[in-house]
């Protein structure tokens, strides 16, 4: 019986108690000083009037000052234990018992198993919905586990370090578990899904990286570190940038990929539209899509303009690739000096510092304690630390601070102190990369976007664009389009994803136009965001795969 029952059941004890000493006290008070005989029926029938206030008329009145007395102490405490009272005991009992309660166990296989919940695992999920797997959270705190199924996803309401909470998700029949607890407890339900099941991988995150070796011990067959990930991303792109190099790309048969683009401040296509690019016309280099502030939009529109904070998804020949890009750099007379400047000397600041070395690209860091590697010591939300770091002159700024509000703050001071240096950001939170953008900056990594995408691709080995882009390449066959021409099927404007590519037969046909007819056996190439993916598999008919 739980805490709140028993404080139900004895507030109903007292009130019975109550009730019955009044019946009793008001018969023989009526007897006594009244000289009224009233039955025990009668006398609890006034009780009852008494303490729900609907009245007495045919009792009143009393002559005798006892009777008064006694009539308005028993109006005074039965106000006090039905009106006042009650709501306190009896009223979250109710609402206990008819709110909706989250599951307590489910009937999954191949599934896989998330212990603990936080944002990280929303960019899982979305994913894995993209692949068709399906997932189950189980998390011991009920509140969050009951938002979550009342939101429309798999959840259990169950301790993760128990083999009871494993036994409810079915773990032994589970692809994989993820272990998204402290590191402390991480390595208790390693232990535990290792005596329930252990031959389903375990995968687990790591906050402090010098446990790493524990949670092995542990039993988990991964763990994941996401911010030297998040440190190695935002170092790439600062090398993109400085070096004119393409991106990562994804290649897709011979000599054709898909690649990113970011559009530098100052260069051609800074302030154009699509339509100015010639991207929506067939043949030679085309759009795939594109991230305006962060956000991917599968099929912009031709009025769309571009600025310093888009990045274009396109694909082509690699030749193509490369002369398209020189529209997307600064001039070379603005590019300034390979000079960047980190903020934060954190795992993921170390990390951007450690790659741009092996680049030989000249690096100041920034840090608010003086320590070994730091080059400048002071805030960098701080106009005076930027300066002395030699923002004015900087190619690219990488903000690697810890905290969230400081990031903004230092991306507005450092906009202010410079309005050509290219900024990138670390994000913790998701809903942060939107302040950002308009604070200034150029480009916005978030480490729950990247911790998510590690997952995937250690889950389903899928392959993606990078991991701080939620954008995925799928081969399939579709047969639901089988028979129609790349126009009927009109997969653009029902998905969102476009069709790069049809692989048959080994060779690949690049950028087909839209009279293209899908035969039986043909794989199409499709590029999309996560949702987009899984939209285009429902409508194809089919449980996309990676490439």
């Amino acid at each position: 019986m739980s805490r709140q029952e028993r404080r139900v059941l004895a507030y109903a004890g007292l009130l019975v108690a109550v009730a019955a000493t009044y019946t009793v006290a008001f018969k023989h008070g009526m007897a006594f000083f009244e000289g009224r005989e009233l039955t025990y029926v009668e006398s609890l029938q006034f009780v009852g009037q008494t303490f729900t206030t609907t009245g007495y008329g045919e009792y009143a009145p009393w002559t005798s000052n006892v009777m008064l007395i006694t009539v308005v102490v028993m109006q005074l405490s039965g106000v006090f234990l039905i009106f006042l009272t009650l709501p306190l005991f009896v009223v979250p009992w109710m609402e206990e018992r008819l709110e909706v309660e989250p599951p307590r166990s489910v009937d999954l296989e191949d599934h896989v198993v998330i212990c603990g919940f936080g944002a990280r695992d929303e960019t899982l999920a979305a994913e894995l919905d993209a692949q068709g797997v399906e997932y189950v959270v189980l998390t011991d705190d009920r509140d969050t586990a009951l938002s979550l199924y009342e939101d429309g996803w798999q959840a259990v309401h169950g301790d993760p370090e128990t083999e009871r909470g494993l036994e409810r998700v079915n773990v032994a029949d589970a692809r994989t578990v993820v272990l998204d607890e402290s590191d402390e407890r991480n390595a208790t339900i390693a232990l535990t899904v290792g005596d329930l099941a252990p031959d389903v991988q375990t995968v687990c995150f790591v906050e402090d990286p010098s446990l790493s070796e524990y949670l092995r011990y542990a039993g988990a067959d991964r763990v994941l570190g996401p911010r030297e990930i998040l440190g190695r991303s935002l170092a790439r792109n600062v090398t993109t940038t400085i070096t004119s190099r393409l991106g990562d790309a994804v290649e897709i048969g011979e000599d054709f990929e898909v690649v990113e683009m970011p559009v530098q401040y100052g260069s051609d296509l800074d302030g154009a539209t699509l339509r100015d690019t010639d991207l929506l016309e067939p043949g030679g280099v085309n759009a795939v899509g594109a991230w305006f502030a962060g956000e991917f939009v599968g099929s912009p529109g031709p009025d769309r303009e571009l600025t310093r904070n888009t990045v274009l998804l396109v694909a082509g020949r690699e030749d193509d690739l490369e002369a398209f890009e020189e529209r997307t750099l600064a001039p070379t007379d603005e590019q300034g000096d390979e000079h960047v400047v980190v903020a934060g000397y954190g795992e993921v600041g170390s990390t951007v510092r450690e790659v741009l070395d092996e680049e030989d690209i000249d690096t100041t860091v920034v840090d608010i304690e003086d320590r070994p590697g730091v080059d400048v010591v002071g805030d960098a939300t701080e106009g005076g630390t930027l300066r002395s770091a030699g923002i004015e002159d900087a190619t690219a700024l990488v903000l690697a601070l810890g905290d969230d509000t400081s990031t903004v703050f230092a991306t507005l001071v450092a906009r202010e102190e410079s309005e050509r240096v290219e900024i990138l950001c670390r994000a913790n939170d998701t809903e942060s990369a939107r302040k950002l953008y308009a604070a200034g900056a150029d480009y916005v990594l978030s480490l729950a976007t990247v911790a998510g995408r590690m997952l995937a691709q250690t889950i389903l080995d899928e392959d993606v664009m990078a991991l701080d882009k939620q954008i995925d390449v799928v081969r399939t066959e579709a047969p639901a389009l089988v028979g129609q021409t790349l126009a009927e099927a009109d997969v653009r404007a029902r998905t969102g994803c476009t069709v790069v590519a049809v692989q048959r037969n080994g060779d690949v046909v690049s950028q087909p136009d839209a009279d293209f007819r899908i035969p039986e056996g043909d794989a199409l190439v499709v590029v999309g965001a996560d949702a987009d993916v899984a939209r285009f598999n429902e409508v194809a008919g089919v449980h996309a795969g990676p490439p």
